[in-house]
């Protein structure tokens, strides 16, 4: 009998979904889902710099994306928890800082 295989990522983040809260690889999570979540122009300019008790900071690239993305706020917040299947993000700030383009 033949065996499927299975990636050992796979089997880690099944251990771990069943051991820790959504909060605690939440970061990870953040990341895979930022671009999915905010869209391209968004991701392009702003990125998920750290993320603790609830609280995501984003570094953005100027203070111009700063106001663009404090309007934007609410709704930002809405798509990322909608896409963590869980509301693991209560607030976010936005700080400029060093984005990777």
């Amino acid at each position: 009998m033949k065996s499927k295989l299975i990636h050992i990522s796979d089997v880690i983040n099944a251990i771990l979904k069943d051991i820790r809260p959504c909060a605690d690889t939440g970061m990870a999570k953040i990341w895979e889902l930022w671009q999915k979540s905010v869209g391209e122009a968004i991701a392009k300019e702003a990125k998920p710099g750290a993320f603790k008790d609830g609280i995501l900071i984003v570094h953005v690239s100027s203070s111009v994306w700063m106001q663009q993305l404090t309007f934007l706020k609410r709704d930002i917040l809405c798509k990322l928890n909608r896409e963590l299947n869980c509301e693991m993000v209560r607030e976010l700030r936005f700080k400029i800082g060093r984005v990777d383009k």
